[in-house]
């Protein structure tokens, strides 16, 4: 995939997929002089991921590895790439960076990773977790000079607390994340507010101010300007939409078991299994219906 730009002042830049699984996470963001990982991915897939990583370098360094919040499956796998590219700089919040220090954390997160490895037939491979960290720490409106190329940081919280997006000014490229919604190729773009509901609808107004022509999606890949404006009118569409349903049914005694199913029924299709874990979409859903509960009843 290429974002280009026939302005003076935007960058011709390429955006290869380099994941190994469908739900995986890690796109190459490279300009030809300077090169960024967005997202990691897996532990169990962190090997592979480097490599192909490796395979489109050839023998340039990669620079720097963009995470977009703390979850295992966005995050795990920058201690293999660091392995093979120890000079690349590990960029994220401060916030995420914090929950990489936690011991409880990552036992969160390595229990996670290999029950999905399972599930994947992977049995067995090295464990490199406790090395996870942050290089450069970033907050809201940061800058980050990537060679010729200038990222501002932009605080996307809702999904988690730690949540970030990368914002490429001259190219009106968002590297996003997925407090915006889970992109699936169709009309259903996946409520994802883990955090809080009021915050993921600030992050909306936040995106929208921006002047965009491409969002990076993570799990999916690079949408164009209509897809990009699509992305953003749905996702904050079904978010607003999914909490009102989840009130209404609360209020008229349903039960957050069959509101899960509901939800799974209208949400869990197609391409989405391929990309979320039954385990994690349950949870997560679990987590958005008791947060409903907390912000909007009355």
């Amino acid at each position: 995939m290429e974002s280009r730009n026939k302005g003076k002042n935007m960058y011709k830049i390429s955006i290869n997929d380099v994941r190994v699984l469908p739900g995986d996470a890690g796109f190459l963001i490279d300009d030809g002089k300077t090169s960024i990982l967005y997202d990691c991915g897996f532990a169990f897939t962190g090997e592979k991921l480097a490599q192909n990583v490796k395979n489109l370098l050839g023998n340039r360094n990669l620079d720097f590895i963009f995470l977009t919040h703390s979850h295992y499956d966005h995050a795990l796998g920058a201690v293999y790439v660091k392995e093979i590219f120890p000079e690349a700089k590990v960029v994220a919040g401060s916030y995420a960076a914090g929950i990489f220090k936690k011991d409880s954390a990552k036992k969160v997160m390595r229990d996670l990773d290999q029950k999905f490895a399972a599930k994947n037939g992977v049995k067995n491979y090295r464990d490199l977790i406790d090395n996870l960290c942050v290089d450069v720490e970033v907050l809201d409106g940061d800058k980050i000079q990537c060679g010729e190329m200038t990222f501002t940081v932009v605080e996307l919280p809702g999904h988690t607390k730690c949540s970030v997006g990368f914002y490429l000014e001259e190219n009106e490229l968002l590297l996003g994340t997925e407090t915006l919604g889970v992109y699936t190729g169709t009309e259903k773009i996946i409520p994802s507010y883990l955090v809080g509901f009021d915050l993921t609808m600030k992050s909306f107004e936040k995106a929208e101010k921006l002047k965009i022509k491409n969002i990076l999606v993570p799990h999916y890949g690079l949408l164009n300007k209509k897809e990009s404006a699509f992305y953003l009118e749905k996702g904050k569409e079904n978010s607003v939409e999914t909490a009102n349903e989840i009130l209404a049914s609360l209020k008229a005694g349903v039960s957050k078991v069959q509101i899960l199913e509901q939800f799974k029924e209208k949400y869990y299709v197609g391409y989405v299994k391929e990309i979320y874990p039954i385990d994690a979409m349950e949870l997560n859903t679990n987590i958005m219906i008791n947060l409903i509960e907390r912000e909007l009843m009355e």
